[in-house]
């Protein structure tokens, strides 16, 4: 890897080549380098579309590093990774893509996610995307989640949006078996004339299985977020989704909530505010010493902490 290589991975993950841990490089839509551990395999697919990691029944803390980055204009990467999760297993997987692209050509990066999880499996998820560079190609990122929860397996995702991202459309659908749980926490911010979706489709399809969503974000400039989720209870289950966000300048932030009950035990909550940061929130920190700019700073930090 180059001082690029290293600077743009620095930006989504803690992943170093020192590791022993199991790791997958991918750049510019090709492999750059390979770790595998005794517990977890990591495998090309035949026809070069993706990967499929296996983490063995029984795992306890295995950690998977795998980041994505894009270099080149003109970059148009799409790429499918399966996740095969083992019985009781427990692993953290940190995922996530960079961007520079310094030239006038479009790039973007399509990463399609799917996980199964076998009875008994706890995993957590991590992925950032962030984008840079002073061409004036857009810079796009369009991931695409779909997930598998067996019997009594839990799946915590942690993702953010952290900057220079000219437009993304975020999927997520999931299935949820007896006992799962999903927990999926969500930060997004967007300036300029940026745009970011985001669409959930939850389906809790086994007795007592739960979903849990929070997705704060703040629209900057002229920028433009769509939050949408849609929630089906269709077992005696539980369902809860938050959507937080802070507007500045004309920025736009639509929430449309769905939820829809299918069974008579089915309990789904959806909360949502949207507004302005508070004056007196402002008022508070300028009278510390802060310029407005800081305080503004000071208090959107906070929130997508």
């Amino acid at each position: 890897m180059n001082v690029v290589d290293q600077e743009l991975i620095a930006k989504v993950s803690p992943f170093n080549t020192s590791d022993s841990n199991a790791y997958n490089v991918r750049k510019d839509g090709k492999l750059l380098i390979r770790n595998i551990t005794e517990d977890v395999s990591i495998i090309s697919k035949e026809d070069g579309s993706g990967i499929d990691i296996y983490i063995k029944d029984n795992t306890k803390n295995a950690l998977v590093f795998i980041p994505v980055i894009i270099t080149k204009s003109g970059i148009n990467d799409k790429v499918y990774n399966d996740f095969h999760i083992g019985k009781n297993a427990k692993a953290t997987i940190m995922a996530g893509c960079a961007i520079r692209n310094n030239k006038n050509l479009d790039a973007s990066h399509n990463g399609i996610h799917r996980f199964y999880l076998d009875e008994g499996a706890k995993v957590k998820y991590v992925e950032k995307h962030y984008a840079d560079g002073h061409g004036q190609g857009h810079k796009t990122l369009d991931p695409i989640t779909e997930l598998y929860l067996g019997r009594n397996s839990s799946l915590e995702i942690d993702t953010v949006q952290i900057s220079g991202v000219d437009s993304s459309n975020r999927i997520t659908t999931g299935k949820l078996e007896d006992g799962a749980t999903l927990s999926i926490s969500e930060k997004i911010m967007t300036e300029k004339k940026q745009f970011a979706m985001t669409d959930f489709n939850i389906d809790l399809d086994g007795i007592d299985s739960s979903c849990h969503v929070v997705s704060r974000s703040v629209a900057k400039d002229d920028s433009k977020q769509v939050f949408k989720s849609n929630i089906n209870g269709n077992n005696k289950c539980y369902g809860h989704v938050e959507c937080d966000a802070i507007i500045q300048d004309n920025g736009h932030v639509h929430a449309i909530p769905e939820i829809n009950a299918e069974n008579i035990n089915a309990n789904l909550v959806h909360e949502a505010t949207i507004g302005k940061i508070a004056g007196e929130q402002l008022i508070k920190l300028m009278s510390l010493g802060l310029s407005l700019e800081e305080a503004e700073a000071q208090i959107i930090n906070g929130f997508l902490k």
